[in-house]
This record gives structure tokens, C-alpha cells and sequence, in this order.
């Protein structure tokens, strides 16, 4: 019932107030790369240190793009997909 409310609550801050929908909107794409790039990774098989290592980033910046703390690069982006031999698609919808 608990979560009820704070969707309830979300989506009424969400019509009522552009600023919180323009934060909610930023927040969602942050965490929608997030957990993009921890599914690659353990579809990949490795942990954070490894993808960290294949990248020449620290194991830290790989767990603050995961957890969405960080607006991740595009060039951070792509270096993580050349390490992983991936591509990148960028969609405008």
C-alpha cells in the first residue's frame, strides 16, 4: 500500500510541478543508463574491478555510473563499449 502512495504522489508532483518533471525526466535517463551498463557487465561476466581494468578507469567511477550518482560522458560511454567490443545507439524519441 506504501508504494501506492508514493506513485500517487509522484504523479501528481509530476503535473503539478515542471521543475520536479524536468528532475524526475533527468533522473529516470541517468538511472535508465545505469542499469543499461550493470546488465552489460554481468551479461559480459565481469565485476566492476574488471570492466574498471578493461577501461583504464578507477573501479569507483564504474560503481558511481551504476548507481546513477554520476552523469556519465559519452566519451566514457564509448570507451566502455570499445573495451566490451559493443557499439553505442543513441535514439531520439
Amino acid at each position: 500500500m506504501e508504494t501506492a502512495r508514493v506513485s500517487d504522489y509522484i504523479a501528481r508532483r509530476r503535473a503539478n510541478d515542471k521543475a520536479f518533471e524536468e528532475n524526475f525526466q533527468e533522473e529516470s535517463k541517468r538511472l535508465e543508463v545505469a542499469v543499461a551498463l550493470r546488465e552489460l557487465r554481468k551479461a559480459e561476466g565481469l565485476t566492476q574491478r574488471q570492466l574498471a581494468e578493461k577501461v583504464h578507469k578507477p573501479q569507483s567511477t564504474i560503481a558511481r555510473i551504476e548507481n546513477g550518482s554520476i552523469n556519465v560522458t559519452f566519451k566514457t560511454m564509448k570507451e566502455i563499449a570499445n573495451a566490451l567490443d559493443k557499439d553505442i545507439e543513441v535514439r531520439f524519441v
